[in-house]
Parts: C-alpha cells; sequence; structure tokens
C-alpha cells in the first residue's frame, strides 16, 4: 500500500508544510484494496437483501390474499438464500489471510488479521454550519476550510496505510471526536447526523445518531491494524518477530480499552463475548510469535532445552484451545467465520503434539550420563508431568533405560497421533486447503515423528500401550495486552475560533452578542475582570455608563472593537481597553442562560431493519415482562418514610456476566439468517 499525499487531510512535516497526509490510495490494485473494495460491496449487496425480505415480511403481514401470499413466500425464499450466499462470501473474505501476510514468509504458519471495518461517507457541512449560526452567533461559512479538513480526516481513516503512520491518522481522528461532541452534539437534542458503519462479520449496517459508534468503530479499526500490522511483519528475524508480538499485544489491549469504555454498542463484531474472543485470539498470536523468537536461534538437543520448548510449545496449545472454546460457543459460533474455528483447533493439536515430540527427543536420545545433574534432570522431569505414570518415579524413569523408552515412545506414539489429528481437520475447511504452507508445515512435522517413532521401533519387542502423561505448559514470556501510547494524540481543535470548550461548547446556552460602548478615557471603567479566558465582568458597578449601556454582572467578553478576545487573557483585554485613541469603544459580551436541565434524549439504534433504543437502565426490553408487571397497590402514608429509607439504600447494577441467562440483557440473540428478528419494523437504515 502507497500512501497519497492530497492538499487536505492531516498535515505532515510540521505546521508549514502544506502537504497532508491522506492514507492509501483507495484505487491502489493492491490485494488488501481489492479485499476492503469487495467487503463495501458485499455490504451494500447485503443492505439491498435486507430491504426487500423487510419490504416482503411487511407485505405478507398486510395482505390477506392467498395467492399473494404464495408469491411473497416464495420471494422470501430467494432473498433468503441470496443472504446465506452474500454471508458465505463475507466469511471468505474474512479467511483470506495469504492476504495480510509477509510476502517473504514461506515457513511459519500463517496467523489472522481483522478486516477494517467499513462506514458510510457522512456530509458535516451543511449541519454544522446551521448550527454554528443558530447556536454560537457566527457565520458558519467562515468555517468551510475546518469542516472540509474534518470531512478529509474521516475519508482518510477508511483507507490508512498499514504502518504506524496509519494507527496514528486513526488515533488523530478518535482524538477529535470528544472535541467534535462538545461543539456540535448537545445533550438536549439530535443533530440529524447518522454514523452507519458495518458489522465486520456478517455486514449487517449499524446506524446512530450520537458518536459513541463513530468513537468504537474507530478503536476497532485501530485493534485491526494492529493486527495486519503483526501477520505483515517478517517472522524469519528477530526483529519481525518482536514487532508482531507488540502489534498483537497492542491490538488486545485496544480491544481491552474498547470492551471496558463501550459496553453497549449495537454492532454484533463489538459485543463483550465477541470481543473476549478476539482478545484470547490475538494474545495467543502473540504468544505464537514468543514461541518462534525462542526457537528462531535453534534449539539446543540437549535434555534441559528439550523439555523446556516442550512446556512452551504446550502453553501455546492451551492458549489455542482457549481460542477455540471460545470460539464455539453461542451465539459466537454463528458469527465466526469457520475457518479461523477450524485455524485454532489445528494449531491446538499442531503444538501439543510438538511438545510430545520435544518430551520424547529429550527421554529417548539424552541417556542420564555420569557427568549429568542427576538431581537437576529429576526435578525439571518432575515439572513437566502433572501425574506419572502408575508404580513410576521420575528418578526410576531417568535412571532405567527401559523406562525412559517405554515413556519416550508413548510420547512420540501421542506426537505422530496429534499430527494426524492436524492434518484430518485441515482437510475438512476448503479456506484451509488453500494455504500449501500449512499443509507443508503439517506434513513435515507429522514425518518427522514418524522417523523418530521408526528410528526407536524394536521388531522384536511386543507392542506396548503405555499412555504418555500430559505435559503441564509453563512459558518464561508470556503475551500481556498492551495500550498502545497512540490511544490519544494531542490534537489541535479545527473549531479552535469558536473559543474555549468551557463556555463555547454545545451544552451551554448563552444570549447573542450584545454591544456595549466603554468610555476608555474615564479613569474608572466601572467593573472588574476575571478568569482565564474568555475574561467575565465582574464587581459591576450599577450606575456606571456600561451597566446603562446593558452590561450584566457575569458577563463574557467575546470582541473588543474588531478584535476577537475569546482566548485572551485578562491582562490582554485591559490592555486592549486602554491603549486605545478613540473616545469610544464597542465591546462583545454574552450572557449565560439558565438553562433547565433536561433528559438526554434516547439514542435509536438501527440494526439491519429492527430498531432498539438503548439506555443506561434498561438494556433490553421484553414484551413478556411488560406483560409480568403487576399494578402495586399505593403506599400508605404510614409507610411513607420505609418507603424512602428502601429507596435511597437501593443501588443499580451494572450488567455482569450473568451465564445463566436469567438476566435480560444476557437472552440468546437470533442470529443473522433468521427473520424473525425483523419483524417488528420495516424501515432500513
Amino acid at each position: 500500500m502507497t500512501d497519497a499525499l492530497l492538499p487536505n487531510g492531516v498535515k505532515e512535516g510540521g505546521e508549514d508544510s502544506g502537504r497532508f497526509r491522506k492514507g492509501c490510495n483507495p484505487l491502489a490494485r493492491t490485494g488488501r484494496s481489492k479485499l476492503q473494495n469487495q467487503r463495501a460491496t458485499l455490504n451494500q449487496q447485503i443492505i439491498k437483501q435486507m430491504r426487500m425480505r423487510a419490504g416482503a415480511e411487511n407485505l405478507l403481514k398486510a395482505t390477506s390474499n392467498n395467492k399473494v401470499k404464495e408469491m411473497v413466500l416464495l420471494e422470501l425464499s430467494y432473498v433468503n438464500s441470496n443472504l446465506q450466499l452474500l454471508m458465505g462470501e463475507l466469511e471468505g473474505l474474512n479467511s483470506s489471510v495469504e492476504v495480510y501476510q509477509n510476502t517473504q514468509e514461506t515457513a511459519n504458519i500463517p496467523l489472522i488479521a481483522l478486516g477494517l471495518k467499513e462506514t458510510k461517507d457522512v456530509d458535516f457541512s451543511t449541519i454544522f454550519k446551521d448550527f454554528i449560526l443558530e447556536h454560537y452567533s457566527e457565520d458558519g461559512n467562515s468555517f468551510e476550510d475546518s469542516i472540509a479538513d474534518l470531512m478529509d480526516l474521516r475519508q482518510a481513516c477508511r483507507t490508512p496505510s498499514r504502518d504506524e503512520a496509519g494507527v496514528e491518522l486513526l488515533a488523530k481522528y478518535s482524538s477529535h471526536l470528544p472535541l467534535m461532541e462538545s461543539r456540535f452534539f448537545p445533550p438536549t437534542r439530535q443533530t440529524g447526523i447518522f454514523f452507519t458503519w458495518y458489522d465486520s462479520f456478517t455486514g449487517v449496517p449499524v446506524c446512530q445518531q450520537n458518536l459513541s459508534l463513530e468513537k468504537a468503530s474507530i478503536l476497532f479499526n485501530m485493534a485491526a491494524l494492529y493486527s495486519q500490522i503483526g501477520t505483515r511483519s517478517n517472522r524469519q528475524t528477530i526483529e519481525g518477530l518482536e514487532q508482531a508480538i507488540s502489534s498483537f499485544q497492542k491490538s488486545a489491549g485496544m480491544l481491552n480499552h474498547l470492551k471496558e469504555t463501550f459496553t453497549h454498542t449495537p454492532s454484533y463484531d463489538m459485543s463483550p463475548a465477541m470481543l473476549s474472543m478476539l482478545i484470547r485470539m490475538m494474545l495467543a498470536q502473540a504468544q505464537e510469535c514468543l514461541f518462534e523468537k525462542t526457537a528462531l536461534p535453534g534449539i539446543r538437543n540437549e535434555f534441559h532445552s528439550l523439555m523446556k520448548m516442550a512446556q512452551e510449545a504446550a502453553k501455546v496449545s492451551e492458549i489455542y484451545d482457549q481460542v477455540h472454546q471460545s470460539m464455539i460457543q453461542t451465539p459466537i459460533k454463528d458469527n465466526v467465520p469457520f475457518f479461523w474455528s477450524t485455524m485454532s483447533q489445528v494449531k491446538t493439536n499442531h503444538y501439543r503434539s510438538m511438545a510430545h515430540y520435544f518430551v520424547a527427543s529429550a527421554l529417548m536420545d539424552h541417556q542420564l550420563g555420569l557427568s549429568d545433574d542427576e538431581d537437576q534432570q529429576e526435578k525439571t522431569l518432575s515439572q513437566v508431568y502433572d501425574r506419572l505414570p502408575e508404580g513410576r518415579s521420575p528418578l526410576e524413569i531417568l535412571k532405567k533405560k527401559d523406562e525412559r523408552e517405554r515413556i519416550g515412545k508413548a510420547h512420540i506414539r501421542r506426537a505422530i497421533l496429534g499430527h494426524e489429528e492436524a492434518l484430518r481437520i485441515y482437510s475438512l475447511c476448503h479456506h484451509l486447503n488453500k494455504l500449501e504452507i500449512l499443509q507443508d508445515i503439517l506434513t513435515a512435522s507429522h514425518q518427522r515423528s514418524v522417523n523418530k517413532c521408526s528410528e526407536n521401533e524394536d521388531e522384536e519387542e511386543f507392542t506396548d500401550y503405555t499412555e504418555a502423561p500430559d505435559i503441564i505448559s509453563k512459558t518464561e514470556h508470556k503475551a500481556e495486552m498492551e495500550v498502545p501510547a497512540t490511544t490519544k494524540v494531542k490534537v489541535t481543535d479545527f473549531f479552535q475560533r469558536l473559543g474555549p470548550l468551557s463556555v463555547f461548547s454545545a451544552k451551554q446556552r448563552w444570549t447573542p452578542p450584545r454591544t456595549i460602548k466603554i468610555l476608555p478615557k474615564d479613569p474608572e471603567l466601572g467593573f472588574n475582570l476575571k478568569g482565564e479566558s474568555p475574561v467575565q465582568v465582574v464587581s459591576l458597578d450599577p450606575l456606571c455608563p456600561a451597566a446603562t449601556d446593558g452590561l450584566k454582572e457575569g458577563d463574557y467578553i467575546v470582541a473588543v472593537g474588531d478584535i476577537d478576545c475569546k482566548w485572551m487573557s485578562v491582562s490582554d483585554v485591559m490592555r486592549l481597553l486602554k491603549d486605545v485613541n478613540e473616545e469610544v469603544i464597542e465591546i462583545q459580551v454574552v450572557s449565560i442562560m439558565d438553562s433547565n436541565p433536561q433528559m438526554p434524549t434516547k439514542s435509536a439504534t438501527f440494526c439491519g431493519n429492527l430498531p432498539k433504543t438503548y439506555s443506561m437502565i434498561c438494556l433490553a426490553y421484553n414484551d413478556d415482562d411488560k406483560k409480568s408487571r403487576k399494578v402495586t397497590k399505593k403506599s400508605s402514608f404510614l409507610s411513607f418514610g420505609l418507603k424512602n429509607r428502601l429507596k435511597s439504600a437501593s443501588t443499580l447494577s451494572l450488567p455482569t456476566s450473568d451465564q445463566s441467562g436469567t438476566l435480560p440483557w444476557n437472552k440468546p440473540c437470533p442470529s443473522f439468517p433468521s427473520t424473525s428478528a425483523y419483524n417488528n419494523d420495516s424501515g432500513l437504515y
């Protein structure tokens, strides 16, 4: 991917530079850009089919003609079939991991990267101009360049470059969002701007009028970009592996930050359950890279080194098994690509088999000699096993050659069976079959174990059915979530000219600017000034000329003559008032209006064609719950005090991870292909 330098976007090379970083060229015919273009096309086709399905379902409800019902049902079957095909194509895009791999990667198992969420264009121009005129009493046309810069920055975030510069681009826009929210999104009403983002797994559009979805989606794309940087790293070098480890840990950190910050995001790919699974997957890939980093210089062919690598491989297998278990849980398994769960299962068996191979090599190839530290080997072996075969001790296994070979052969048999299971699972997924490098690695590992078994096989020996014990997983370098330093980037407000946010924000209401005439030649102005910026009028003499002209206690001075002074300090404003040569100078002042606090308006979320309304008190609402409510008898006057005490002692609890499903927010949601979930409303946004 190449970067295009265009005249709008985020400034690069200092304030004086006239060039701006625009992100990746969306027309560049690279593998990743083609993939994102295909994803955007599929999202539009899914919207079209969902609109057709919503219309057909509404017609089915409205008509009583049997012939029309038959035609509508036939049309619905076609639409649902098309939706299934489109979902299959989207799953294929999420399974295209080879696009994100390093071009020089020929000896490592491919890693999984997250695709970027797609969004629609948003035009801030008209609404922001009107809001500036209405709320700030300024000419909205004078902010055209600022609005254009903001729109260009958002557009650039749709195609970020796959490096730290791309992450910084997303971080800059993420830092601008709170500023934009404070300037243009009042808490008491909606602005009319709709932000639409598509679910990265199902392609279902989600639309909101507030900035919560926008903020969460940008954080998700930052995590996805870190995962793409990790898969792109060259894992044949120590530097490349360190970059991959850091990138996957940062991706997990961003996903965890998203999970903790936005707990009620309506898009399913950002639900707590899905984010928990993605965090485990990123940490598993980081742990895999840590294992590769340990093995890259070469594994010393000695007892302690082989046992250490066995436990490291067992740790990777254990983490991938946890990832696989989380992927097959309902409803995650209905939305996660089958390729992902199959890949995690393949890696679980592959690394477990490697662990058994290392233990077998340590036992069969390294007999206890006179120069070996017997106590150290006994301690190492006892730490590898959770339980030993019945009637055997670590020292007995080490000293007796027959016992070492018997246990070693048991481990090599388990290694062969595990590699065969990995190859079997590999053959079940047609997307995995496209990864020839994965098949080569699995086949070579299986053949190595078979060769080790044949080298130590004795034709005259009876078949031994000793079962190899499980290997305790252990690692010296555990993958941990890492919060990137670029999460918050210091930016300059595009709309700084509107004034300090502490006063001039969307939640504040004030009067239109009033013109007050001041006589600067008078020894006393009749008032004092205080505050940082903007300065405020205090200690106003009600008999002074300024008060007679309409100046009030607590007014903010926004301009002196033709000079804007919203950002000036008290000394600067006093200097302007005293240093004029005119007899009369005009100042512009505004007064804060006392507004009764209103309840924030509910933010309707449109997911597909199903409207949902989320609030902090009730996250999910059922008609059954409504029907089950009983009218309680009104409390008598005598019980009023008891009622107040009970009310003051009660608390509201945030949703917990209740697995029983008894809480309303833990009730299972229907999967995407189901049509019953969309029978509540026919509108699609």
